[in-house]
C-alpha cells in the first residue's frame, strides 16, 4: 500500500501570528504532526509512505528540511492557493497531484494532519488508516462527542426571536440524535474522490473517534494557551499521547 502524507501551512495567520511556528511544550508545534507520521511509518514498514509538506512559509520550510532527520517533501504553494477562503481540500488535492507525478507512484490513499493539532496518538492515525481501508467511504475524519446539540441546547436568531437550530421537541439531550464535532486532526481520502475536485460532503463520509481534549481548533492565543495546560496534564497521564512529544527527540537533528 502506498500512503502519501500531507501536511499543509501557509506563512502568516489572521488569529495568531506565525500559528504555524508557534512553541508548544517546548517544541516547535509543527513537529508534532510529523512525529506522529513517523511513529506510525516506524511502526508499519510494510506501507510504503511520503510525506510532503505544502506551503508559502520559507521559515516552515527552514524547519522541515534543517531540522528532521527524515525526508519530507516540498511542494511550494501557488498564491491562489493561499487565499483566506481557499478550501484546504484544494491544497490537499495539489499535493497529491504534484507528488504523485514527482514520485511516479500510484497512491492508494492520502491522509492529511492538521498541522496545529499536537494533541493526538500513532493509534489515532493508524485507526483512521484502518477505517479507510475497510470503510467504502470516500474520505474518513476525525471527530470527537460534541458539547452542544443542534436538536436541543443550539439556538439560532430568526425573525421571531431565537430558536433551536434545528426544529424539534425534544426535552432531553439524550433523546436528540447523537451530534459530533469535527477537530479537523485527521482526514483520508481515495485518490480517485480527491481527484474529482468534489467537496468532502459532496461525497460518502466516515469517521473515528478521538479524545475530546475541549480545544478544537487554535485560532485565538488564549486556545492556544489552553490547550498547553490540556496537553501537560495528558501527556503527564496518557503514553499514547506523550510518545508523540517524546519521539520528536529522535526525530529532530536539532536539540530542544
Amino acid at each position: 500500500m502506498n500512503i502519501l502524507f500531507t501536511i499543509c501551512g501557509r506563512a502568516g495567520s489572521k488569529g495568531i501570528k506565525n500559528k504555524n511556528l508557534k512553541d508548544f511544550l517546548g517544541y516547535p508545534l509543527p513537529l508534532f504532526t510529523v512525529s506522529a507520521i513517523d511513529l506510525y511509518m516506524r511502526g508499519n514498514p510494510h506501507v510504503q509512505c511520503d510525506i510532503v509538506l505544502n506551503t508559502d512559509s520559507k521559515d516552515l520550510i527552514e524547519l522541515f528540511q534543517g531540522s528532521l532527520r527524515i525526508k519530507v517533501d516540498v511542494v511550494d504553494r501557488d498564491a491562489t492557493l493561499g487565499l483566506d477562503n481557499t478550501p484546504k481540500v484544494a491544497v490537499i488535492r495539489n499535493s497529491f497531484e504534484i507528488m504523485q507525478v514527482r514520485k511516479s507512484i500510484k497512491y492508494n490513499m492520502v491522509v492529511d494532519l492538521d498541522i496545529t493539532s499536537p494533541i493526538r496518538s500513532v493509534d489515532d492515525v493508524s485507526n483512521l488508516i484502518q477505517k479507510k481501508i475497510t470503510s467504502l467511504a470516500d474520505v474518513v475524519f476525525s471527530v470527537t462527542n460534541a458539547r452542544r446539540n443542534p436538536y436541543f441546547n443550539m439556538v439560532v436568531r430568526t425573525e421571531n426571536g431565537y430558536e433551536r437550530v434545528i426544529k424539534s421537541s425534544f426535552n432531553t439531550r439524550q433523546e436528540a440524535p447523537e451530534i459530533f464535532d469535527m477537530n479537523a486532526s485527521l482526514y483520508a481520502y481515495s485518490p480517485s474522490f480527491l481527484g474529482s475536485g468534489k467537496g468532502i460532503f459532496e461525497g460518502k463520509c466516515d469517521v473515528i473517534q478521538m479524545m475530546d481534549t475541549a480545544v478544537l481548533d487554535i485560532d485565538h492565543e488564549s486556545d492556544l494557551e489552553m490547550m498547553k495546560v490540556i496537553a501537560e496534564h495528558l501527556f503527564n497521564h496518557y503514553p499514547k499521547l506523550s510518545e508523540v512529544r517524546d519521539n520528536i527527540k529522535l526525530l529532530t537533528k536539532t536539540p530542544y
